[in-house]
């Protein structure tokens, strides 16, 4: 749903032959993408800033974020993340292999670079697009703690959007073939056209390692709520904020909740922590990516 007061973006499904549908083996993965054009003229080529959207969620639904992007003059493309998206519908994959989302942005940026010269390219992203955006500029998961969640070696966290998401994981995969899934997690998905990273109430903090943030060089601005219990500063956001040499950020007010991000027609609180949050973003990209 477009959240009221941005126009529609233009919406198109790309498929990336290079990884498979997660429902029909035979086909190439959808990557259904949401592109908001710069507002005003603009001469080309425009600064691109990457929009993605927390677990369970839609592209669609990052319009708080992207519609004053756009109105500030930058191009904006959000995309969802298959298998973890309402709009396409839910599988195990998707929730259990978060490494698959900003592959989506590297193959989407391919995409767009053979139409058009890409302008300066940074990235954002809500709650688990948080991370998306950071391992954009190299932050990686550890494929150990991964491989201990879905075997059961470690208790996997309730994940509301898919009660019995472990069990639909291992109906679908082999346990023969979990350790060397689990291992792509750890690769370095850094895609050296991202100049800088705004992440809001990032999620996976626990995940991360920290020798990679500690190699992220771009510049990184964080925003969370101080009543976030679904990603806890301490738990999700403060990894980031301390590993990463070049973060900065502030949370934006004591009673901002996780879900105050999510869905239409915001409550006033909500309204003014999206509103507050995006214009943070429009300040932060203007001086990065100019």
């Amino acid at each position: 749903m477009i959240e009221s007061g941005w126009g529609e973006p233009r919406t198109r499904v790309l498929f990336d032959r290079a990884r498979r549908d997660l429902r029909e083996a035979g086909r190439p993965r959808p990557v259904r993408v949401y592109e908001w054009e710069p507002q005003g003229a603009a001469a080309e080529p425009v600064p691109l800033v990457l929009v993605s959207h927390g677990t369970g969620g839609s592209g669609v639904g990052m319009g708080w974020l992207a519609g004053p992007l756009a109105a500030a003059g930058f191009r904006v493309v959000s995309v969802d993340h298959h298998g973890n998206d309402f709009v396409g519908g839910y599988e195990p994959e998707g929730f259990l292999c978060p490494w698959e989302r900003p592959r989506d942005f590297a193959f989407v940026l391919d995409v767009l670079a053979a139409e058009r010269p890409l302008g300066p390219v940074g990235a954002a992203g809500f709650s688990a697009g948080g991370y998306t955006a950071a391992a954009l500029a190299g932050v990686r998961l550890d494929s150990g703690v991964l491989h201990a969640l879905v075997t059961g070696a470690v208790p996997l966290p309730e994940i509301p959007e898919f009660p019995g998401v472990l069990d639909a994981f291992r109906a679908k995969v082999p346990a023969a073939e979990l350790s060397a899934l689990t291992a792509e997690a750890g690769a370095d998905l850094a895609d050296p056209r991202v100049r800088a990273v705004f992440q809001v109430a990032p999620g996976l903090g626990p995940m991360v390692t920290a020798q990679s943030l500690a190699a992220v060089r771009v510049p990184v601005e964080i925003r969370w709520g101080g009543a976030d219990v679904v990603n806890p500063y301490e738990v999700d956001t403060r990894p980031y904020l301390e590993g990463i040499p070049s973060a900065a950020g502030r949370e934006i007010g004591p009673d901002v909740t996780h879900p105050d991000f999510i869905g239409p027609d915001p409550a006033p609180r909500a309204a003014n922590a999206r509103a507050e949050v995006a214009a943070d973003a429009v300040a932060f990209f203007r001086r990065h990516l100019g």
